[in-house]
């Protein structure tokens, strides 16, 4: 079940579907992002979610997802083929440019439902590919 539920999450991130996105996580929910604070609570990845969506448009292709047999831990792994929309605060001047980073996810999940993403990918790489 722990491969469908992290599969389900990244289905809807690639659909916008922020409510979809919800419907996988538990009421215990944090995110932990690759720069900044941890986010607690499902409110606060709503607001994360709507901030990246005006900014960024992603789409993540050659996903592979790995889950523990106990259902308890998952990974996944993918590339992030993106554009950048809006310029991010303290972030290069956003001008529509193209990236595609390598990038993965760790999640820990209880009675089926996702408690912990953590994100990964390589900023100074994606600063470069949008500075040219």
């Amino acid at each position: 079940m722990s491969r469908a539920t992290i599969q389900a999450y990244y289905d809807a991130f690639n659909q916008g579907d922020i409510e979809g996105m919800i419907a996988t996580l538990h009421d215990d929910f944090a995110h932990h992002v690759n720069e900044g604070a941890t986010r607690l609570g499902k409110e606060a990845f709503v607001e994360f979610c709507r901030h990246m969506s005006e900014t960024y448009k992603e789409v993540l292709t050659d996903m592979v997802v790995f889950a523990n047999d106990e259902g308890t831990r998952g990974a996944a792994e993918f590339t992030v083929n993106g554009t950048y929309l809006k310029t991010d605060p303290g972030l290069p001047e956003a001008k529509g440019q193209k990236y595609v980073l390598p990038a993965g996810g760790f999640f820990t999940l209880k009675d089926g439902k996702i408690t912990r993403v953590t994100t990964y990918y390589n900023l100074n790489d994606w600063i470069a590919q949008v500075s040219k």
